[in-house]
């Protein structure tokens, strides 16, 4: 029970889970008046020697009055902090703040000395690098701004925690101690540092899950066919290369078909790694609280009956989580369809699939099991028996994902050495701004391809904590194209991709040419190309007549074209040919690309009458005619099927190159687009551009001005004058506009400005809306104002509901908009395109993440389809794109610099030929949202 102490209330919200250096997990949460015999039992477990570094004396028990003092705060000058496993501590950090003379202090001393003490047994783990961040974080918000802490020379363990931890910091020794002092201020180095560790720890928490060197099936029963018994048996049968067990509390017998066989996890003497937990869910608590206690790594939970049932079960969900987590396990699951590596030092089928899928270079993840069925099925047809063709390295079927989600596998993927394509199905993303974070870095180093389900659906599926989106699917999408990842709308597509960027180079561009047997396949996928925004040539026809070595010569000149970056072969059989020509056509195509290897080909391939039954047994492992060539023997053969894509592939060639067929023009080419895309994605990303610094930004002003319009309020919109002014301390003008309740002000404020002017309404339901009358333009006198106003007040109803101002008259332009918002799930996102119908009813507008560089910005101008009004269209003048693009950096940089400003519109923008002019701009402010981004690692809060 944990109770509140001098102060303040106990901060609930610091309690967080870890993962560690190792994998496991920890949890960190306040020390409190309840723990002392928690403190003295963790005391009594820790050597000499770490309690000498601790005092810098002999320590061996602690007092009743340290045991007071280390377990009394107030949560506010004096914190503690403990890293627990099993309820127990293992690891604990505190701090006191300080004045400058090192005397005890309150506010506003900033500076505080800070101390940890680890368990022998668990140092090493990572604890005190996770310790820190949180008691950091902790102290940030108690307005603290710098640690010191005195270390023992000889203690290189806790010196290497403090100086590895990438703030600003500075050494000094004096008196036969070392004393560090560091700002608390998060740094570029201590984010890289803290995400590196979080990749570590992360990545290694899922490798002890699909790499186990033993596994537990708890529910095995005797007989075969129910769930349990299904896992063992593929764990089985796919030659698990670990210790097996299985675990029924009803089982008397001592094997169960060659598998030993216990009642319990306790009654195993030997460590295990992995328990697949097969039993009903009101069974599963304890099996948890079994495996914890014997010490075992992760948890595969595929028993149902949890958040995808309702409310009753999302609680039965959470508790689970809690519940493993106390004990440092991570789950995959509840629900889930389970694990499979297919590393030859493993061999694991953790999973209710029945056939162990080939190995090859491609991870895949799916949150659905069903979607994981299919994608195994095809991934597994691809391959047509002895062929082969590609395979999978690992898979993950995370169900209701309640703990270990995509992002961990994204994490354990990125270096994995196994892996050379990601292919993932989501039906909800948890946290799109880690995910987009993890994708980006991802990407930058192998293909990652996305399908997300329930799109549409506006909700997300049953089982699965999502946090909330403003943002729609279309938006969401494009940040995670801007993030590299390859968007795909069906798992077909996502195949088809997948396989293009498993076995080819990427290609140089989006010239693409065009050979085969058809001419008009041939026009097909140049169509094709051209509606996918590729550059086709002129397709070349080799006639129905073409043999094999026809093909092969085409294919090597078209390699060998400077003007190619990627070639389409389309081929359809002549009836009542035999498997060999088509083996003679698929070596003859692959004899050509291996001697241009740094340019893709791919395969259109129509089966027609017998073909595909005769490819088909072609293919297979079944005993062959005589005369027949295998598909070892023959090299490569073409495997087509009605639904997924074919490869060639030579088993005798070591290197050969795959060469993926598709049984129509659209796909292959579609795939072949997105290959480009990610290419040129790839090579920008090489250069990302880089965020300019303004020399007239005022950034300490703004946080003034901020700070004085919050103390009036959460919530706030800005009027405009307080817009005006905030937006000036970044360099932002906006078009002076004075408010004309009355005809005579209107009069007023045009003498005040000038003429001409603009008179306009600013009503919510008229606003931007120049096609309703609401605004008039050009107005060159007093005669002409005062007509105008009569006119909109006639027409609209009176001043008090129109609002109407008088602005000055800008010089004409291409009209456009630019904002930004503070997403809760996605983040800062930067919003650009022309203001009216373009964007509100046709949805053309480009999203990019804050903060925006340079290539961000010039590539947002360009993105939108109705870019071409912006660079001359049709005769037109140019407008200046450098400064609507400084503009957006501008804009950018006031929101990055300040969470607290959680939306930003400038609507219209005029562009003209030189300079631009802000007609409208608001702003919103509230109290800055929190940003886990940037704090201390945690898991999801359950």
């Amino acid at each position: 029970m944990q109770t509140s102490s001098d102060r303040q209330e106990y901060p609930a919200h610091w309690e967080a889970d870890v993962v560690l250096r190792d994998g496991g997990t920890a949890r960190v949460r306040p020390i409190t008046v309840d723990d002392a015999e928690r403190l003295v039992s963790f005391y009594e477990q820790v050597s000499e020697e770490s309690k000498y570094y601790r005092f810098f004396a002999p320590y061996p028990r602690l007092s009743a009055k340290d045991v007071h003092r280390f377990t009394h705060h107030d949560f506010v000058d004096r914190v503690g902090l403990a890293a627990t496993v099993g309820g127990e501590f293992i690891a604990t950090v505190r701090y006191d703040r300080i004045d400058a003379d090192g005397r005890p202090a309150s506010a506003p001393a900033d500076e505080a000395e800070v101390a940890f003490l680890v368990q022998d047994a668990h140092q090493g783990r990572g604890v005190a690098s996770a310790l820190l961040e949180h008691i950091a974080a902790v102290a940030r918000e108690r307005d603290i701004r710098r640690f010191a802490a005195e270390v023992l020379p000889a203690n290189n363990k806790m010196i290497k925690v403090f100086t590895d931890a990438g703030y600003t910091q500075k050494r000094s020794f004096e008196d036969g101690v070392v004393r560090l002092e560091f700002d608390l201020e998060p740094t570029d180095r201590s984010l890289a540092v803290q995400r590196a560790r979080e990749q570590r720890a992360e990545a290694r928490s899922v490798q002890r899950l699909l790499a186990p060197g033993s596994v537990a099936v708890i529910g095995a029963g005797r007989t075969p066919g129910g769930v349990g018994r299904s896992v063992l048996d593929n764990l089985r049968e796919a030659g698990f290369t670990g210790r097996l067990y299985a675990v029924n509390a009803a089982l008397q017998e001592k094997e169960l078909d060659g598998v030993a066989a216990h009642r319990s996890v306790r009654d195993i003497t030997e460590p295990v790694d992995l328990a697949v937990v097969a039993v009903p869910a009101e069974h599963v608590p304890e099996v948890v609280a079994e495996c914890g206690e014997h010490g075992v790594q992760g948890l595969v939970v595929v028993s149902a009956g949890y958040a995808e049932s309702g409310p009753e079960g999302r609680e039965r969900q959470r508790e689970l989580v809690r519940h493993a987590r106390t004990y440092g396990m991570r789950i995959i699951g509840p629900n889930a369809f389970g694990v499979i590596n297919t590393s030859p030092e493993v061999r694991l089928n953790a999973s209710l699939a029945p056939q162990m899928p080939r190995p090859g270079r491609i991870g895949l993840f799916a949150q659905s099991g069903a979607i994981g069925i299919a994608l195994l099925s095809r991934l597994h047809r691809r391959g047509g028996g002895v062929t082969g063709v590609t395979g999978v390295s690992t898979f993950v079927s995370s169900g209701n994902r309640a703990d270990v989600s995509g992002n961990d596998v994204l994490q354990y993927w990125y270096d994995d050495p196994d892996t050379d394509v990601v292919l993932m199905y989501l039906e909800s993303i948890g946290n799109p701004r880690k995910f987009t974070r993890l994708a980006r870095r991802t990407a930058a180093a192998k293909p990652l391809v996305v399908v997300q389900g329930a799109r549409h659906g506006g909700a997300a599926p049953q089982g699965h904590a999502v946090r909330a989106t403003r943002l729609p699917h279309a938006t969401v999408s494009a940040l995670l194209r801007q993030a590299g990842v390859i968007r795909v709308d069906t798992i077909t597509e996502l195949v088809d991709a997948g396989l293009l960027l498993a076995r080819q180079p990427l290609p140089r561009g989006p010239r693409v040419a065009i050979l085969g047997n058809s001419e008009s396949l041939g026009l097909l996928t140049y169509d094709a190309c051209l509606a996918e925004g590729l550059r086709p040539l002129p397709p070349r026809d080799l006639t129905t007549a073409a043999s094999a070595e026809d093909f092969h010569r085409a294919l090597s000149q078209a390699l060998a074209d400077d003007g190619c970056d990627a070639v389409v072969v389309t081929a359809i059989p002549a009836l009542g040919e035999t498997s060999a020509a088509d083996a003679a056509l698929a070596e003859a195509l692959r004899s050509s690309a291996l001697a241009a290897p740094a340019k893709p080909v791919l395969v259109v391939h129509v089966e027609l009458g017998g073909l595909a039954e005769a490819l088909s047994a072609a293919a297979s492992t079944a005993p062959q005619a005589p005369g027949t060539a295998s598909g070892a023997a023959s090299g490569a053969r073409f495997h087509p099927s009605d639904r997924s894509p074919t490869t060639a592939r030579a088993e005798s060639v070591p290197d050969s190159r795959l060469i993926p067929a598709y049984p129509a023009a659209e796909r292959a080419v579609r795939a072949l687009a997105e290959a480009v895309k990610y290419a040129q994605w790839r090579t920008d990303a090489g250069e990302p551009g880089k965020v300019p610094e303004y020399e007239d930004i005022d950034e300490k002003g703004a946080a003034r001005l901020i700070d004085d319009l919050l103390a009036r309020g959460e919530g706030l919109t800005l009027a405009g004058e307080e817009t005006a002014t905030l937006l000036g301390r970044y360099g932002i003008d906006v078009h002076r506009a004075l408010p004309a309740p009355t005809a005579d002000e209107a009069v007023a404020a045009a003498r005040a400005i000038g003429y001409p002017v603009a008179l306009k309404t600013t009503a919510p339901h008229l606003r931007h809306r120049a096609d309703l009358g609401g605004v008039r333009l050009d107005v060159a006198d007093e005669e002409q104002l005062r007509r105008a106003y009569a006119e909109l007040t006639e027409l609209f109803g009176p001043p008090t509901v129109l609002r109407p101002v008088v602005q000055g008259m800008a010089p004409r332009g291409v009209d456009t908009v630019v904002h930004a918002v503070i997403d809760p799930a996605a983040g800062a996102v930067l919003s650009f395109g022309l203001s009216g119908a373009a964007s509100e009813l046709l949805g053309d507008t480009a999203h990019r993440l804050i903060p925006v560089t340079d290539r961000d910005a010039a590539s947002l101008v360009r993105s939108i389809r109705t870019a071409p009004l912006l660079f001359g269209w049709r005769g037109s003048a140019p407008v200046d794109t450098a400064a609507l693009e400084e503009l957006m950096l501008r804009v950018s940089r006031l929101v990055d610099d300040h969470p607290e400003v959680v939306a930003v519109s400038l609507e219209p923008v005029v562009v003209a030929p030189t300079g631009l002019s802000v007609l409208g701009a608001t702003v919103r402010l509230a109290r800055a949202p929190l940003r886990g981004d940037l704090g201390p690692r945690t898991l999801p809060v359950v």
